[in-house]
């Protein structure tokens, strides 16, 4: 059977299920290997270092607030070290999906190639069978989206304008997502039509216009309901946001965020009217 990107899926599985026995190119495993090894080595590097900041092709999908905080270089919320490992062994994934790609035997070309839109820069992952490929390790909740075709309507991490950005400056109209599930290592090839991509050159223009003022936009998203509690939390587009304690900082009478620390993880409260039975974290940033 001809292989294409739309066989992918498949050809992968059936590295782990065949009954034949699989040579791996030398030339394939150095490659990943050293891009591991880059990883890792960047991952606790650069973690240290003060970066400046720039606008690129992976950030013109984040709401505009976000994107006038980090281009205002504010102070973001420090990521901890499991969170940093967390992000290193999803990049490694990311690194595993590209060589199962050459070695099942599919046609992948341009890694990493460098890309200009509008005079903002980035960098693609690769083009498969022709096709511009994302790769993308996910959570079990966002591989679903993906997989479903949700991620169109319900993506608060910008993936889709950021595919778009990439689409335009490689003028190749066929491209899509290929995902893995962190926990369960499921894999999905999401196609995105051109229909639904954004216009990239129309949006950095507006983010140009909207970074020459001095206030930042509106708030990306409104405080929800906590349950019945009549407290007021985060909505989750919100919480895994670098400047929430930056943004949010009129939170609860000028006082800002509260943190309390649940056994599924912290909840961070707008505003508190009942004060929840668990311990608050005082220190949050």
């Amino acid at each position: 059977m001809t292989k294409s990107i739309d066989t992918l899926v498949e050809d992968i599985y059936a590295l782990f299920t065949n009954d034949e026995e699989i040579t791996i190119e030398k030339k394939h495993l150095d490659v990943f290997a050293e891009a591991v090894v880059a990883s890792v080595a960047s991952a606790i590097s650069e973690v240290r270092k003060e970066r400046e900041p720039s606008l690129r092709l992976s950030l013109v999908g984040h709401k505009d607030r976000k994107i006038w905080y980090e281009m205002r270089g504010a102070k973001k919320e420090p990521l901890s070290a499991p969170t940093l490992i967390k992000f290193l062994y999803g990049h490694i994934l990311e690194e595993l999906l590209i060589l199962f790609t050459k070695v099942s035997g599919h046609e992948i070309k341009e890694e990493q190639a460098e890309l200009h839109v509008n005079g903002v820069k980035g960098h693609k992952d690769a083009t498969v069978d022709g096709v511009l490929i994302d790769f993308k390790s996910a959570s079990s909740f966002s591989f679903k989206k993906f997989k479903d075709g949700n991620i169109l309507t319900d993506d608060p991490f910008g993936y889709i304008a950021q595919l778009s950005s990439y689409s335009e400056a490689d003028k190749n109209p066929n491209a899509g997502f290929v995902v893995i599930d962190k926990s369960s290592g499921e894999l999905c090839y999401c196609p995105i039509d051109e229909m639904d991509m954004i216009n990239p050159v129309s949006r950095i223009d507006d983010i140009r216009d909207f970074l020459k003022n001095d206030t930042p936009p509106a708030k990306c998203y409104s405080a929800v309901a906590d349950g019945a509690s009549g407290n007021l939390k985060l909505a989750f587009g919100c919480v895994y946001c670098d400047f929430k304690f930056t943004c949010w900082q009129d939170a609860n009478a000028g006082k800002g965020l509260r943190t309390f620390m649940y056994a599924n993880g912290p909840k961070h409260l707008v505003e508190v009217g009942k004060t929840p039975n668990v311990p608050e974290v005082t220190n949050a940033t």
